[in-house]
């Protein structure tokens, strides 16, 4: 299929299907549909860039058996556990954040869910970034009732993220303590409540390009428009500890795919990207335009400044004034 044709297609209005993007991603050479997916951005989203940050707000002890985290109690991972994070802490991170500019800030919590007392403490630690910060709220916590959606938009939350993972068929090899049908579900709880939906996957964990691309649909026939990828990072003590890392040029691939098939959506680079050193960077030109910065959950991230000096360079602009950005930064 003409690279060509296929955005003239887009701009008209009419979605890729499944069987044009296989023939994409089987026979365009890397360089050319990274250069189509870059232009696509361009042309759906200008230079802006989309910036978000999360807290691990509650750490380890989680009762899902999902392959690759570390915060599952059913592996032999080490990592520091605590039943929610102090809230000085979280406002240190929080004015960070909102002191660099980023957009807006996640709680994320390890578990199946979160019970009605532990939400209601959440909620306390939501006022107190309000009050400080000018951030937008977000939240992952497991799976939802209506009642927890009703309550986290309640205290202000306006997006919910809970990622799908990877496609349907693919998913029993990542997790089998609950479904791919349960997260779905939860995605239509949290958008019934009149939260925004944030939701995407992890590539590198053994799936197949077809599968990845099954993924990107899935995204699309949920018109999820923020969809972070992240990268697999082998964590010791998990059972993906020895997966086989992904190439660079397939995860380029990937991305230029998923914009490809989901153009209006923010195609955001989460965990797992500081893998490739400052060879990560060629995502922004491959498709992506939005990146979770900062630290991850139980993996390290890229510094702040570092993040804006070399996104800024390639032409992003950030959705706020430059001087909500420290001096020090904009002239390092």
């Amino acid at each position: 299929m003409n690279l060509d044709n296929c955005l003239r297609q887009i701009h008209d209005g009419l979605e890729l299907d499944y069987d044009q993007a296989i023939t994409l991603a089987r026979e365009s050479d890397i360089d050319g549909l990274c250069r189509a997916a870059d232009r696509l951005r361009h042309d759906f989203h200008g230079p802006s860039f989309d910036l978000c940050s999360i807290i691990n707000a509650r750490s380890g002890q989680c009762s899902e058996d999902c392959r690759y985290c570390a915060q599952s109690a059913r592996h032999a991972a080490t990592i520091s556990s605590y039943e929610q994070i102090e809230t000085s802490v979280a406002l240190d991170q929080a004015r960070e954040n909102d002191l660099f500019g980023v957009r807006r800030l996640s709680l994320v919590t390890a578990g199946r869910s979160v019970t009605g007392e532990q939400l209601e403490c959440l909620g306390e630690l939501y006022s107190e970034i309000s009050l400080h910060t000018g951030l937008s709220l977000c939240a992952s916590m497991g799976f939802l009732t209506p009642a927890k959606a009703a309550r986290l938009v309640a205290f202000g939350v306006r997006r919910y993220h809970c990622n799908l993972e990877s496609c349907r068929e693919f998913f029993p090899q990542v997790c089998t303590t609950h479904g791919w049908e349960e997260k779905v579900a939860t995605i239509r709880i949290a958008r019934e409540a009149g939260m925004d939906i944030c939701s995407g996957g992890i590539i590198g964990m053994g799936e197949t390009l077809e599968q990845r691309l099954q993924l990107a649909f899935e995204l699309r026939d949920l018109a999820v428009l923020s969809i972070p990828l992240n990268i697999l990072t082998p964590i010791a003590g998990t059972p993906m500890a020895d997966v086989q890392p992904i190439a660079f040029p397939e995860v380029l691939r990937t991305i230029a795919l998923f914009r490809l098939i989901n153009p209006h959506a923010v195609i955001r680079l989460a965990g797992g990207r500081n893998q490739f050193g400052a060879a990560q960077y060629q995502c922004f030109a491959a498709g992506a335009n939005g990146a979770i910065v900062g630290n991850y959950l139980t993996t390290a991230g890229n510094g702040l400044k570092e993040d804006l000096r070399a996104i800024g360079a390639m032409g992003f602009t950030f959705p706020v004034p430059s001087t909500a950005i420290p001096q020090a930064v904009r002239s390092a």
